[in-house]
């Protein structure tokens, strides 16, 4: 496995490898890799002869008043993790080699961003559009593999890919739980045993969404009122969003009469939790 920190090289041996007839697959990180980076690897490795992920933590896509600077980072264990998930480059920027001194260019998308979690993060999108368009210019990718969890930046993913005409091939990956439930994610690093407890909340409130859907319920307010109803029984937790949402649009539906993104966000203490469902009526 090579570990490549210069754009210039990165760019070089993308160049290359295409020149030779290979397909490079993508996947795109911040570290602090998890089963379900690892589970977003071995879905490329199925898609190219290449596979390459970067460990980036972009910070363009925090806010005044958010993580970054607290945000877990575990290189030498990320790079075990990546050469044992077969992963061929680990591409490794430096945060003033992708925003070098004078950077002023940013990517940009109209409507998808102003729903869910664009909403209280308002610069979040942008920074994430931003440095993927750079990322793909820079690994030049044939595929690249964006997991599921994070279901509307795959959907601005893919929105941007097709508007840019950028001739990738964007699949999204299944979201990985831990056995009790609890979506993986790297800020669960940052829970107590208390309210790693209590962050259970988030899936057992779309475990019942979806035994409501089965049972016949199509109203969206009502599956909203049993939500915030579980959610609000921890006193620590303080819902963002509680949505059920059109999986393409992410506008609000009323009725679910189609498969419907239900989507949860919130703040556990200092930790911002997401967790989401699809909801397919009988």
């Amino acid at each position: 496995m090579d570990v490549i920190g210069s754009i210039h090289e990165m760019q070089s041996l993308s160049d290359s490898l295409r020149q030779q007839g290979k397909r490079i697959a993508f996947v795109p990180t911040m570290g602090f890799l998890h089963d379900g980076h690892l589970s977003l690897m071995r879905e490329a490795k199925k898609h190219a002869d290449i596979l390459v992920t970067s460990i980036f933590v972009n910070p363009a896509q925090f806010g005044p008043n958010e993580d970054l600077d607290a945000y877990p980072r575990a290189m030498e264990s990320d790079l075990a993790k990546s050469r044992d998930a077969g992963v061929d480059v680990v591409f490794t920027p430096t945060s003033d080699q992708i925003y070098p001194e004078g950077y002023e260019t940013y990517v940009q998308l109209e409507t998808l961003p102003n729903h869910l979690c664009g909403l209280s993060r308002p610069v979040f999108f942008k920074g994430i559009t931003t440095v993927v368009t750079k990322l793909f210019h820079i690994v030049k990718p044939h595929v690249a593999v964006f997991g599921e969890k994070d279901f509307q930046q795959l959907a601005i993913i893919r929105r941007m890919v097709k508007d840019l005409n950028m001739d990738i091939e964007i699949i999204g990956g299944t979201l990985i739980r831990e056995a009790d439930g609890l979506a993986m994610s790297s800020r669960n690093a940052y829970l107590s045993d208390d309210e790693r407890t209590e962050a259970l909340r988030l899936s057992q409130s779309l475990s019942k969404a979806r035994e409501m859907i089965t049972a016949g319920e199509t109203q969206a307010a009502a599956i909203k009122a049993m939500t915030e109803t579980h959610l609000s029984g921890c006193p620590d937790m303080t819902i963002d969003y509680i949505s059920l949402c059109d999986p393409e649009t992410l506008d609000e539906v009323e009725t679910v009469t189609s498969p419907t993104l239900m989507a949860l966000a919130v703040m556990l203490g200092k930790t911002r939790l997401i967790d989401n469902t699809v909801l397919v009526p009988q």
